[in-house]
């Protein structure tokens, strides 16, 4: 029990500023679930109804297996230490390519975004390289460059080039124009001006295409595993496909969304330790 002590009034019993044993005390705050597993809660929610779905009949076992079918199917490869192998090849791909694309990405939108000349000669050629989907080239790709892991690697880091520019150089261009001018005013010379104004400006802009890219890439994967593997995530699939086994199959869509979570995840990362910075509206 607490009271409440006031001159002239009789002491009530609230909650409280003052415990009986004389010392303050602070309201207890409900405890809040924690933000990452509120986010959890959405995929753990499919997987609550895919289970039941399943123990009342409503998906049929031989096209849709149960989830402990599936996860037999995930223990028994890891056993064996073929779902590492087919996984690390996927990552180690995707990680080059998502390399590659970054950079070369973002080099060539910092180019055509700090300068008029540069956005004539490589905004329309990259347009145009956006209208043409990448897995058109795969035939041409093999052709080129034969059957080994550079088409593969290529593929994905055209993916990801095309987006990393289109977001960069919009977000370039979109640097509030006072700030050049403040800047200006200030003295800053043109390469103070970029390091300092321009290119953090557009620094959400590019984590954006980051975060779009790394779905392109993987997407991209699915078709550069297609080209003469015996590794991957995509060779699983193509098995799966060709022996009919719906359990791997399920596997491996199961194992495409825990990557694009994790995928998520890493750039979310990102944005807290590069955007610091920033005060932006986080919702109510």
């Amino acid at each position: 029990m607490t009271l409440v002590l006031d001159k002239g009034t009789a002491p009530t019993a609230e909650p409280a500023l003052l415990d009986l044993a004389g010392g303050p005390r602070r309201r207890a705050r409900p405890r809040r679930v924690p933000r990452w597993l509120r986010a959890l809660s959405g995929p753990a929610l499919l997987i609550a109804l895919w289970w039941l779905a399943s123990a009342t009949g409503l998906l049929e076992p031989q096209l849709f297996p149960p989830p402990a079918a599936v996860a037999a199917t995930a223990a028994r490869l890891v056993a064996d230490g073929e779902l590492q192998t087919h996984v690390w090849a996927s990552v180690w791909r995707v990680l080059q390519g998502t390399a590659y694309g970054t950079v070369g990405g973002a080099a060539v939108a910092v180019l055509a975004g700090l300068s008029r000349v540069g956005e004539d000669l490589i905004d329309s050629t990259m347009q145009v390289a956006k209208a043409v989907p990448n897995f058109a080239l795969t035939p041409l790709l093999i052709m080129w460059m034969g059957i080994d892991e550079g088409p593969k690697v290529l593929l994905i880091a055209l993916g990801v080039g095309i987006a990393i520019y289109i977001n960069t150089y919009s977000a370039i261009r979109g640097v509030d124009a006072h700030l050049v001018e403040a800047a200006s005013t200030l003295g800053a010379g043109r390469s103070a001006m970029v390091l300092h104004v321009i290119l953090p400006g557009a620094l959400p802009g590019f984590l954006v295409g980051l975060r779009l890219a790394l779905s392109s890439a993987w997407l991209s994967l699915i078709f550069a595993e297609t080209i003469n593997t015996t590794e991957g995530i995509g060779f699983l699939m193509s098995r799966a496909q060709t022996l009919l086994q719906f359990d791997l199959s399920v596997l491996v869509l199961l194992l495409y969304a825990v990557i694009g979570l994790l995928s998520y995840a890493l750039v979310r990362f990102l944005e807290r330790r590069l955007l610091g910075w920033r005060h932006g509206f986080e919702g109510v």
